[in-house]
C-alpha cells in the first residue's frame, strides 16, 4: 500500500469525487414524485432508467401529463421486468403497468389481468400481421395465386425465423400451422427444446432460428435471410417476419442486400396469403399485438379505467401529448382497446406453440424480490466496476500483470 501515498491518493480522492459528482452516476438514482392523497392516486408500474440522458424520456413527464388529465395525483413504481410488473398489478402495488404480448396473455389467463389501451406501432396499428414471405416464383407463391394450398408446401424449405420466440416470426406462423395440423410437434410439448426440434424437422435442419445479436436476427434479418438465400435456390425458402417488412427495407431506401440472387425488385417477394379486399392488408398467421397498458381489476375500478382512458383518448389530440408519448413510450399513440380485441386470437394462437406456456410461466413468476435483487447487484456491481477502473487506471504503472487483470475484467462485463 506504500505506493499509493501523497500524490497518489490525492489523484484517487479526486477522481471518486469527481464520479460522485456526476449526475445519474452511481450516487444519484432518478427519484420520481410519490402522490400525498393515496386515495387520489393513479401509481404506474414503469421499468426506468438509473438515468435520463435526455430529460424527455423520463416518465415523469407521463405522469405529469395524466396528472393535469384526470385531476389526481399520479406517480410512477419503479420495476426491472415484466415479472416484477405482474407482481406489482397483482398485489396492488400498481394500478397499471405495461408488458409485452406473452406476458400480458399469461397474466390475463392466471391472474385475470385486463387491457385498458395498447400502444400504437410504427404505422399507427396497434398490431403486425404475421406473414410468410417467399419468391414470387416459388411453387408455394404459384399454388397460392392459383387458389392451392401453399402451406402444405412448407415441408423440406429452409425457414428464416426473427429470433426463437418472436410474435411474427415464429410464435404465430408455427401455433397457426401446429393447429391446423400442418406440423406435428416433435419431443415433449412441455419443453422449449421440443419447438427447436420441431422447426428443424418439419422445415430443415439449415432453418435459420437466430441468436441475439446474429446475422439474421430480427424482422430485417429474416427477410435477409430469404433474399440472399446462402443455400440454394430462393424458391426454396419461406421468411417468417411482420408485413411491412418488404418495404421497411427494401423499399424506397433499400439494404444493400435485398436484392441479390434472385431478387430483383420488392415485386419478387410475394407474401402467402395475398391481400385482403376488405382492409387491403395480408392475410396473415395472425395479429402480433403491440404492448398494452395492463390493469388488475380487483384494484382498479371500471369507473378508473373509463377516467384513464379518456385522458389517452385526449393525449391522442394534440401534437404536445403525442410528443410526450413517444418520447416515453416510443409509440406514435394509443389505441383504446380491450382484452378481447388485443390479446384474445393472440392468446389462442400461440397456446399451441410447444413449451411456450412453460417459458412464460418461467418468465413471470420470478418473485419481484429476486428481480429487485438483481438490480441491486447489478447498481453495484457498476459503481465497483467503474471504482475499479479508476484505481486500476492509478495501478497499471506499477504491476502489467494487473493491468490485464483490469482489461479483462472490463471485457468480460460489457458482454
Amino acid at each position: 500500500m506504500n505506493n499509493l501515498k501523497g500524490p497518489k491518493v490525492a489523484i484517487l480522492t479526486a477522481l471518486i469525487i469527481l464520479i460522485a459528482s456526476i449526475p445519474g452516476c452511481i450516487f444519484d438514482p432518478v427519484e420520481f414524485d410519490e402522490c400525498e392523497d393515496e386515495n387520489n392516486c393513479l401509481t404506474i408500474a414503469f421499468e426506468t432508467k438509473e438515468e435520463y440522458k435526455n430529460a424527455d424520456e423520463n416518465p415523469q413527464k407521463l405522469a405529469d401529463r395524466l396528472e393535469e388529465l384526470m385531476d389526481m395525483e399520479v406517480e410512477i413504481y419503479t420495476v426491472s421486468g415484466p415479472a416484477a410488473t405482474i407482481a406489482a398489478l397483482e398485489y396492488g402495488n400498481a394500478d397499471i403497468g405495461f408488458l409485452d404480448g406473452g406476458a400480458a396473455w399469461l397474466s390475463i389467463e392466471t391472474r385475470g389481468f385486463e387491457v385498458a389501451a395498447a400502444e400504437q406501432k410504427g404505422d399507427g396499428r396497434p398490431y403486425y400481421n404475421a406473414v410468410a414471405w417467399v419468391h414470387t416464383d416459388s411453387d408455394m407463391a404459384v399454388a397460392d395465386r392459383a387458389g392451392e394450398d401453399p402451406y402444405a408446401l412448407m415441408a423440406g424449405k429452409i425457414s428464416c425465423h426473427t429470433s426463437p420466440l418472436g410474435s411474427s416470426g415464429m410464435l404465430l406462423p408455427m401455433g397457426w400451422m401446429i393447429s391446423e395440423g400442418y406440423i406435428e410437434i416433435q419431443g415433449d410439448p412441455n419443453t422449449m427444446d421440443s419447438l427447436y426440434t420441431t422447426v428443424r424437422y418439419h422445415f430443415s435442419e439449415d432453418s435459420s432460428i437466430p441468436d441475439s445479436g446474429t446475422l439474421y436476427r430480427g424482422y430485417g434479418g429474416s427477410l435477409r435471410c430469404l433474399a440472399e438465400h446462402s443455400l440454394g435456390s430462393a424458391n426454396d425458402y419461406v421468411s417468417f417476419a411482420k408485413d411491412p417488412t418488404v418495404p421497411d427495407y427494401c423499399g424506397d431506401d433499400p439494404q444493400s442486400w435485398c436484392f441479390e440472387g434472385d431478387f430483383t425488385s420488392t415485386e419478387d417477394f410475394y407474401p402467402l396469403g395475398g391481400y385482403n379486399e376488405t382492409t387491403g392488408e395480408i392475410n396473415s398467421f395472425g395479429k402480433a399485438p403491440s404492448h398494452p397498458i395492463m390493469y388488475n381489476p380487483e384494484y382498479f375500478s371500471s369507473s378508473d379505467v373509463e377516467k384513464l382512458r379518456n385522458a389517452l383518448e385526449a393525449m391522442n389530440g394534440n401534437d404536445d401529448d403525442l410528443e410526450i408519448l413517444e418520447d416515453v413510450l416510443g409509440t406514435p399513440g394509443i389505441t383504446i382497446t380491450n382484452t378481447s380485441a388485443h390479446i384474445g386470437d393472440y392468446g389462442n394462437a400461440i397456446e399451441d406453440v410447444p413449451g411456450i406456456a412453460a417459458y412464460l410461466n418461467e418468465k413471470v413468476n420470478k418473485t419481484s424480490s429476486d428481480d429487485s435483487g438483481a438490480d441491486l447487484i447489478l447498481y453495484a456491481g457498476g459503481a465497483i466496476g467503474v471504482l475499479a477502473l479508476v484505481t486500476g487506471a492509478i495501478f497499471i504503472k506499477n504491476s502489467n500483470k494487473n493491468k490485464n487483470i483490469e482489461t479483462e475484467d472490463i471485457v468480460d462485463s460489457s458482454e
